[in-house]
């Protein structure tokens, strides 16, 4: 495994914690953080049901609140779950050189994408990201569907 920091961890359960935020209002329980090594830039949390919003993802949302950027070539994005194409497309459009992600198993496979594309993509597998987002599909099915555009 890559070399995992007790920031990694620390970032990674603020997505967690974002992800349950949006959970609680109603949305999809998706969070994202966005770091420059030990310095928070910003969280957010998918807000595409809140807002009305199909492209309010969790990783949209902490790219949004972390304001303009000059670069993002030393910075790692952490989701709570593998981020979708319309993200992973945005990653590597930035240039973020590292993702950290909380949640394969519920969602994946933009993970070769990523490192086709030289980003280095961790899989922390972290239970409550796991857990929190099999019962969201479970008993969210169709919105979940929507989602994904299954």
């Amino acid at each position: 495994m890559p070399d995992v920091t007790d920031w990694d961890h620390r970032f990674a359960e603020l997505a967690f914690l974002e992800a349950k935020k949006s959970a609680d209002n109603g949305g999809l329980p998706i969070g994202s953080v966005l770091a420059r090594g030990e310095q928070l830039l910003a969280s957010g949390h998918n807000q595409r049901v809140q807002k009305g919003d199909p492209i309010a993802h969790g990783e949209m949302d902490a790219l949004r609140n972390a304001g303009r950027q000059t670069t993002y070539r030393n910075m790692t994005l952490y989701t709570s779950l593998s981020p979708c194409m319309m993200c992973s497309g945005t990653i590597v459009q930035f240039k973020i050189p590292r993702v950290v992600v909380n949640d394969t198993l519920n969602f994946g496979g933009n993970e070769a994408f990523l490192r086709e594309r030289g980003v280095e993509v961790i899989d922390l597998a972290h239970a409550n990201s796991i857990t929190l987002m099999k019962q969201f599909i479970a008993e969210n099915t169709e919105l979940w569907n929507e989602d994904i555009m299954a």
